[in-house]
């Protein structure tokens, strides 16, 4: 019996091992099921080994390998392990795939080009501790400011209490709180994804937002409207209300008004590089027309840029049942052109601020050449730096949590965002300007 219950543990384990190497992609729920078994697998590769090798010893302990059933499971087991030790060894190529992806884009010796005074905040190494604890998401440099309302003017589709952000910025004191002191802080406002159905401002993009305001950053994670209630383009409309606030406080928080760049994963890579691509657009700020929403960067995550699939990359009717059942309202075939409009890949233009795509090559739910596409399209025409990184061994949302993947990730996508930093302030002094104020380390 006890033969029998290891070796079922060991296929269910082994399971996972091939899942992450083979995501299904082509029936719907199956590609939602591989999705959360491959992220978790690829993500925690050390972390599956642990809980792998100590179940062995205990089913070993209670004479497991008395029978064929337990000599069987343990050359599964081993097996399995070979292949979380190979997928923790592919997380490791994210730090060559990000290097070229820069150098690609922003070309050779960009690093040259971050401030000196900026260069020391740049991350070097890795926080094992982080990725031992992955779901802890501390940071004792960071401090939190929670539920600050940006917006309330919604007409009928409304939230009673109002749109709700918030901040993080370094605690005073901290080595990145000198930027606070020296000169206005950039701005790094964090979009959610969820299928713009679900999820909100307390489970996306913690790692880059901590590791950014450790760094001088102050950082903005927003709630947006949902679908099924809300219908598009309500959900832009609110992320567009959240940078005409961080424009209008910026200088309470001694930020720069000026420097907002724009991230966020899956339906918040979409709504990002949207936002990024539509700056000032009426159709999109209804009732504050006039107000600025330029951004001057974009770093979008696994992000959808092509709501009508023009070329044909989805596998399955996934994207389409949800856009047509609960944030259009309406059929491909009903509203081309609604869909059109809510597509970053169909709003792409010459003036386009910098971008920086990131995605992974093992993603179940948003092909990998849904990002080829976008790329493809703003490198033709964009004035600004494009760079688009391919993840190796990355599911869709792979850098949730701390893992060395995303780790690994997050490193290139800080120095996209310094150099970034450091060419707004160069603009700035070319032109005699400065703006913002020191930070009043307003609460």
């Amino acid at each position: 019996m006890i033969s029998a219950l290891f070796l079922v543990a060991s296929l269910v384990g082994a399971w996972f091992t091939f899942n992450a190497f083979n995501p299904m992609l082509v029936q719907r729920h199956a590609a939602v099921i591989s999705f959360f078994a491959g992220w978790l697998t690829a993500e925690l590769a050390l972390h599956h080994v642990a809980w792998q090798v100590l179940a062995t010893c205990v089913f070993v302990a209670l004479g497991a390998l008395d029978a064929w059933p337990g000599k069987l499971a343990m050359l599964i087991s081993l097996g399995s392990w070979v292949g979380l030790l190979l997928l923790f060894r592919r997380a490791t190529q994210a730090e060559r795939v990000c290097t070229e992806a820069l150098l690609s884009g922003l070309g050779t010796g960009y690093e040259e080009h971050i401030l000196p005074e900026l260069r020391p905040l740049l991350s070097h190494g890795i926080n094992w501790r982080e990725i031992a604890l992955p779901f802890a998401m501390r940071d004792p440099r960071v401090e939190r400011i929670r539920n600050i309302v940006y917006a309330t003017d919604f007409g009928r589709r409304g939230l009673p209490s109002g749109l709700k952000l918030d901040l993080y910025r370094a605690h005073e004191g901290t080595p990145g709180s000198a930027i606070g002191t020296r000169r206005p802080r950039p701005i790094l406002l964090q979009v959610h994804g969820g299928a713009w159905i679900v999820g909100s401002k307390n489970e996306q993009g913690i790692p880059l937002m901590q590791r950014m305001a450790s760094h001088g950053w102050l950082c903005a994670a927003i709630d947006y409207r949902l679908s099924p209630h809300a219908t598009f383009p309500d959900h832009i409309v609110d992320v567009k209300r959240g940078i005409r606030w961080l424009k209008e406080h910026a200088a309470d928080y001694g930020a720069d008004p000026d420097f907002i760049v724009i991230t966020g994963g899956s339906a918040g890579g979409h709504l990002s590089s949207l936002a990024a691509l539509t700056p000032n657009a009426p159709e999109f700020q209804p009732g504050f027309e006039d107000e600025d929403t330029r951004v001057q960067g974009c770093v979008a995550f696994y992000g959808v840029y092509d709501f009508t699939n023009r070329d044909g990359v989805y596998r399955n009717e996934g994207l389409r049942d949800v856009l047509a059942q609960h944030v259009m309202k309406k059929h491909l075939s009903q509203a081309r052109a609604l869909y059109e409009q809510a597509s970053p890949l169909y709003r792409v233009n010459a003036d386009a601020p910098p971008f920086f795509l990131v995605h992974g090559d093992y993603d179940s739910l948003v092909p990998a050449a849904e990002a080829r596409g976008m790329y493809k399209a703003l490198k033709s025409v964009s004035r600004e730096p494009v760079a688009y990184a391919e993840i190796p061994g990355a599911q869709h949302a792979f850098e949730i949590f701390p893992s060395l993947r995303s780790a690994l990730a997050i490193d290139g996508v800080e120095r996209f965002l310094f150099l970034a930093y450091s060419e707004h302030l160069r603009r700035q002094e070319q032109d005699g300007t400065e703006t913002g104020e020191p930070d009043r380390r307003a609460s």
